[in-house]
């Protein structure tokens, strides 16, 4: 028995997990899996650079996801960072800072790896299970970037395109510099457009109308299946394979466009980091479901942190 900590670092979100993994099974327990918001890709895709106050965001939380790992006595530590990281020009001093606080370096993976990740993890329990038919197509919603992979047991395809909750809300919702509550029409015209365009490169290389199983994943995805459940509190465990029908993400859709930042923040399972973008997010979604003709999303809690760590184990 091996304990691994996975940690996956993305546009919008830092995410934990740390679990024993058995390399004779292949089977992980977990044992401390978190999140916090930081924003690195506060403007990256405006600037090109990650900004001081996002990088000193996402720093704290690695000093506190230093302490659970060393609390937790992990033998093996992986750091996985994705989109911002990629796009910036200062990711060096990123790297820097993650070595100096974590002791190992970020691998600042390509699209195509962070979908296999995102595909092992989501799928891998669905496999010993009736009721969800392949192939998978597997869709992470990210906040610079969205993943898509088709496969079976493995990989069959796999692309990665720009159209995450946070690039869309600060490409099309920000107006002198301050968001735009509720957006226009105009404005879901540009991002539904920008979305199209980016699933027609998608269909380039991956079938997603084969799919006998959508399965979403990070947090875009489930905040909606939250929303859909009608929770009182974020609730991992309900929320995990819940099921939600394209008529009520295109309902939930349309009800986060129209409303405003308190009207958004007022939703039980919302998370304060999400309040801006959940807008964004659930437009991607939709307009995955409406692609390729999916009747419904089956969510998934276990996405490419689960990924991570089976690579260790």
């Amino acid at each position: 028995m091996t304990r691994v900590a996975a940690v996956d670092c993305g546009t919008n979100s830092i995410r934990l997990l740390v679990a024993d993994a058995d390399p004779a099974t292949g089977r992980i327990t977990e044992l401390d899996r978190r999140m916090r918001i930081v924003r690195l890709g506060q403007g990256v895709d405006r600037t090109g650079r990650l900004a001081p106050e996002a990088l000193e965001r996402t720093f704290a939380a690695c000093r506190e996801y230093a302490e659970v790992i060393g609390g937790l006595g992990v033998e093996r530590v992986r750091f996985v960072a994705t989109s911002a990281s990629r796009d910036a020009e200062n990711r060096e001093e990123f790297v820097r800072g993650v070595v100096e606080i974590l002791g190992v370096e970020p691998e600042v993976i390509s699209g195509d790896q962070e979908a296999e990740f995102s595909f092992t993890g989501a799928t891998k329990e669905l496999t010993d299970r009736e009721g969800f038919a392949r192939p998978y197509l597997v869709v992470d919603i990210g906040g610079g970037s969205t993943e898509f992979v088709v496969g079976d047991d493995h990989v069959r395809a796999a692309r990665s395109v720009d159209i995450g909750c946070v690039r869309m809300t600060e490409r099309h919702l920000v107006v002198d510099g301050r968001i735009t509550d509720p957006p226009t029409v105009h404005q879901i015209a540009a991002i539904r457009a920008d979305i199209e365009r980016a699933l027609d490169l998608v269909e380039e290389t991956v079938p997603i109308r084969e799919a006998g199983s959508l399965v979403g994943l990070a947090g875009s995805v489930t905040t909606v299946a939250g929303i859909a459940l009608e929770l009182r509190e974020y609730d991992s465990a309900a929320i995990h394979h819940s099921r939600v029908s394209l008529d009520q993400v295109r309902e939930i859709t349309d009800k986060l466009i129209g409303s405003t930042h308190a009207e958004r923040a007022a939703i039980p399972v919302m998370h304060e980091g999400r309040v801006d973008v959940i807008a964004s997010g659930a437009l991607v979604l939709l307009a995955i479901m409406e692609r390729c003709g999916a009747r419904e999303v089956v969510v998934s809690e276990h996405d490419i942190l689960d990924g991570i760590a089976w690579s260790l184990a």
